[in-house]
């Protein structure tokens, strides 16, 4: 969801055969306003430029055009129209000035991390948007994380619409907006006041300048929260899995996503973490299977040869020594997998495990 360069190598490398590696579909760089969140965004702030990067998107190879928060209203409506017309689709966060209804009618693919949702079921949406977007514009995206965000976190909570909610996702529904919750993520976020996260043991995976980065004492967003803005984040979240289970049952479609390297989001691990949260959330095990394999092969339009277990498609298959339909823990079993065709068993994988332990720890000496 934030390709560069060298994820293109990669993929060029794992399709050749020469690294092991996941299939991979790529986002464009991130595509944000004229002063983006992250380093090596594409910095966009109108119309024009917006056209333009949708072009150059697609001319070096990307898959898909990753919009995000600080986009201007043009600028986020020129990358729609262009995409559509270039056949390339667009995905990512609802910018500020946009609401999730107007991201959905302009035909993005997917909305990340519930962004705009709760606002866009808010009874006060208009007034809070307005709110945000002027804090931005005074103290920059950073400001707005750390102060107005979190002082209306509880008042978007609490202003919640039912009414509104119903309309919202019935027209995700209706024009086939996808949603990708992370609530791995969104639920760490909310919870780094607990040593239950923040003492994993998986930590020992993530080299040291990761862990240093998840500290709550040095991450920018975090190391100002109190216990109020905490107990508000978990109001918050605990309102986020009571709208994934509202949109599942309104037909709103789900892929499993974890914003892996976010705090605590460990690669690989946190999928199984994601689907434990989808049935917290009140999906089945089945339906949580399901957003990880036919309907990831569903949205990418791969059905024909990846997503289900069928003769004639490709063998990418993960063997379980339990059934995760009785506990989707069982995930977490794994006694093998298929990558490709090619087996790698029990011993492989653990042999892999202690590969990347060895590399931290190496990475930790130095």
């Amino acid at each position: 969801m934030f390709g560069m360069p060298v994820h293109l190598q990669w993929r060029h490398e794992f399709d050749e055969g020469k690294l092991i590696g996941p299939r991979m579909l790529l986002a464009s760089p991130i595509v944000d306003g004229p002063k983006p969140v992250w380093p090596g965004s594409i910095a966009i702030a109108n119309e024009t430029e917006g056209r333009k990067a949708v072009d150059k998107i697609k001319k070096d190879g990307y898959d898909f055009v990753k919009v995000y928060s600080l986009l201007p209203r043009d600028a986020y409506f020129g990358i729609a129209d262009e995409a559509k017309r270039q056949g390339i689709s667009f995905a990512g966060h609802v910018p500020i000035s946009v609401s999730a209804a107007e991201a959905s009618d302009a035909g993005q693919k997917s909305i990340e991390h519930l962004t705009g949702v709760l606002l866009a079921c808010s009874s006060r949406e208009d007034e809070f948007r307005a709110q945000l977007a002027a804090e931005i514009a005074k103290n920059g995206m950073t400001g707005a994380l750390s102060g107005m965000s979190r002082r209306q976190s509880k008042q978007i909570t609490d202003s919640f619409s039912n009414q509104k909610a119903a309309a919202l996702f019935a027209r995700f529904a209706k024009n086939g907006t996808w949603q990708c919750p992370t609530l791995t993520v969104l639920h760490n976020m909310a919870y780094l006041d607990d040593k239950n996260v923040t003492n994993d043991p998986r930590l020992k995976y993530m080299p040291p300048f990761l862990r240093r980065n998840w500290d709550p004492s040095t991450d920018f967003r975090m190391r100002t929260m109190t216990p109020a803005d905490y107990a508000n984040a978990k109001a918050s979240f605990q309102k986020s899995l009571e709208v994934v289970r509202g949109m599942r049952r309104a037909g709103v479609e789900i892929i499993a996503g974890t914003d892996t390297l976010n705090p605590y989001c460990f690669p690989g691990f946190s999928l199984h973490d994601e689907l434990g949260l989808l049935v917290r959330a009140g999906l089945t095990p089945l339906d949580a299977l399901q957003t990880a394999t036919i309907n990831a092969a569903k949205f990418l339009g791969k059905l024909d040869s990846l997503g289900t277990v069928e003769q004639g498609k490709i063998a990418d298959l993960v063997l379980l020594d339990a059934n995760p339909l009785e506990d989707i823990g069982n995930t977490k079993k794994i006694n093998a997998v298929v990558m490709n065709g090619r087996l790698f068993d029990r011993k492989a994988l653990d042999r892999m495990l202690n590969q990347a332990e060895a590399a931290a720890n190496t990475a930790n000496a130095r």
